[in-house]
């Protein structure tokens, strides 16, 4: 990893590298890595463990982070991102054989800043925690981890305006890239789709060549008019011309006064002539705007379907994967990209006016199915969804809180019989939780929301530092509960909480013995881990599973 700062007493490296042990321990401002109670910069035993003979103070991880390039970030990136592969593609396999499919969760969080700062970058104000706040959003995306329960795949930072409903197709991308695998696309149902768009077409070219000839009768019709119109003019000027001369008074039924009334119908004709004209414009106006918007939606689809033919085609052993996302990403057109990419989706319905439709929908005698406290469903028909493309299934949630109803529509579509399973649909759904703890944890344990940093490319660095340390941080707990402690008076360190451990255990005083196999952990006797002994031989870690990246998973 080369980043083109000068180096001193440390390198640039190092100083990233303590940049990274700091979101690790769970530090809430850059400056506790010289300024708190223990600092970080004077323990020379945990610089030793991360290969340093010590830390820089903190001014000056700040001044490497503030110098740090887009490239040199990227960089870090991609060398941390190859050392947690290893870890993706072996729950990958995990999850496939045991599960025969992978579970994706993807969100949207907001990372708020003071709105009077001045000094962060390109910030914006968005949707966060249910307010208008300034700062920035993080788009995630977790996969389900029957080892570790969840597993950051990635962490893309993102302006504070951001809309979820614009993140979609970005979020397949990555979690595919990360996984290295990914679904058979549906090819069938997009050429259906492409069918229709084009038989749409056509008849939008219809419409419009209709309104093209009735925006030329207009334009006739009005010709017609104003010509009547001028004809009549030159009339009431020669008569007004020749009364003027010869003492004639107009009178209503002189030739001059009836001119002068045919002038007005001709004139009152011509400005329902031009409005109809105007009208006629208007609507082939809007119509062009349709057809242009066919066109395009015409294109991306086929250009969707030559890649999709590509892919598929260059995937010779497709997998089933599932897809949970909240309501913010709900479109309608990303709800069929999702099912064209060939994903089973768990998502909620983002319209509340067709939720308020569905309701009236439902007779009183109707059956509810309880599926937790408060909380009952009942199927709904997808026939609710008309301009939708696909069928899928519709469950209408029944909520009641303190006297206080609520009502919701989750969206399925997939091979799975949710709508024989209320609970389980509900239950399954719920599950994405996951990614809202991991979010929650993120800003409690990591302190993601408080920025450290100043400037771009180590904002978004810190923002994947943390998702890496949480991360790191389920991959040794395995390895740690594997390590048979010497005493065992106090509380064993495995079963310790994620925050404890960061908050607590990594913050608490210990001598370290080093010997030939390892070393030796002895907690301080003042501390909540007093008289435990810790024993950590030299690191060696056997992931659960072999790669199968050419494995046929479809014969699980």
């Amino acid at each position: 990893m080369s980043i083109a700062q000068r180096r001193r007493e440390h390198t640039p490296q190092t100083k990233v590298l303590e940049f990274f042990v700091a979101n690790l321990g769970g530090l809430k401002h850059l400056e506790e890595i010289s300024r708190a109670a223990h600092p970080l910069d004077q323990d020379r035993e945990v610089a030793r463990a991360w290969g340093r003979e010590q830390w820089a103070d903190y001014s000056g991880v700040s001044r490497t982070l503030s110098r740090l390039s887009q490239a040199e970030a990227d960089q870090i990136v991609s060398e941390l991102e190859a050392i947690s592969q290893l870890f993706i593609d072996s729950e990958v396999n995990l999850a496939l054989l045991l599960e025969g499919r992978l579970v994706y969760d993807g969100d949207l969080t907001g990372i708020p800043v003071c709105k009077s700062s001045k000094s962060y970058p390109e910030t914006a104000y968005g949707h966060m925690d249910d307010q208008i706040k300034l700062g920035y959003q993080a788009c995630v995306i977790s996969l389900r981890s029957s080892s570790y329960g969840r597993l950051w795949l990635s962490v893309a930072h993102r302006p504070g305006n951001t809309v979820a409903a614009t993140q979609v197709e970005g979020m397949i991308h990555k979690a595919e890239a990360r996984t290295g695998v990914r679904p058979l696309r549906r090819t069938d149902l997009l050429t259906q789709r492409l069918a229709q768009e084009i038989q749409q077409g056509k008849k939008l070219l219809e419409k419009r060549e209709a309104r093209q000839q009735k925006v030329i009768q207009a334009q006739a019709a009005r010709q017609q008019v104003e010509q009547s119109v001028d004809i009549f003019q030159k009339r009431v000027v020669e008569l007004e011309t020749t009364c003027q001369a010869k003492g004639y008074l107009e009178r209503p039924t002189s030739r001059l006064g009836v001119a002068r009334k045919r002038l007005a119908v001709f004139q009152g004709r011509l400005a329902r002539r031009q409005s109809a004209l105007n009208k006629a414009q208007q609507v082939l106006e809007w119509t062009n705007g349709l057809v242009g918007q066919q066109q395009q939606e015409e294109t991306i689809l086929r250009e969707r379907l030559d890649r999709f033919v590509q892919e598929n085609a260059a995937n010779p052993n497709p997998i089933q994967a599932v897809f949970r996302l909240d309501a913010g990403f709900g479109t309608y057109d990303n709800l069929a990209l999702l099912i064209e990419m060939g994903y089973e989706v768990y998502t909620k319905l983002q319209n509340q006016q067709i939720v308020r439709n569905l309701q009236k929908q439902i007779p009183p005698e109707a059956h509810w199915t309880p599926v937790g406290t408060g909380v009952q469903m009942i199927s709904c028909s997808s026939s609710a969804l008309e301009t939708f493309t696909y069928s899928v299934d519709i469950g209408l949630e029944y909520f009641t809180r303190e006297s206080k109803t609520k009502y919701s529509a989750l969206l399925h579509f997939g091979s799975d019989p949710v709508t024989q399973d209320f609970p389980g649909w509900f239950s399954f759904y719920n599950h994405r939780q996951t990614i809202e703890a991991g979010i929650k944890e993120s800003k409690h344990v990591f302190y993601l929301h408080r920025i450290k940093v100043r400037s771009l490319p180590a904002i978004g660095l810190q923002e994947f530092f943390v998702a890496f340390a949480a991360n790191f941080i389920r991959w040794a707990r395995p390895w740690l509960h594997n390590q048979q402690p010497i005493s065992t008076r106090s509380q064993p360190l495995p079963d310790l909480g994620l925050k404890k451990l960061v908050h607590v255990a990594a913050h608490t005083s210990a001598n370290v013995v080093s010997y030939s196999d390892g070393k030796l952990l002895r907690f301080s006797d003042q501390s909540v881990f007093a008289g435990r002994v810790l024993r950590l031989p030299r690191f060696a870690y056997q992931l659960p599973l072999p790669f199968f990246k050419n494995y046929d998973f479809s014969r699980v």
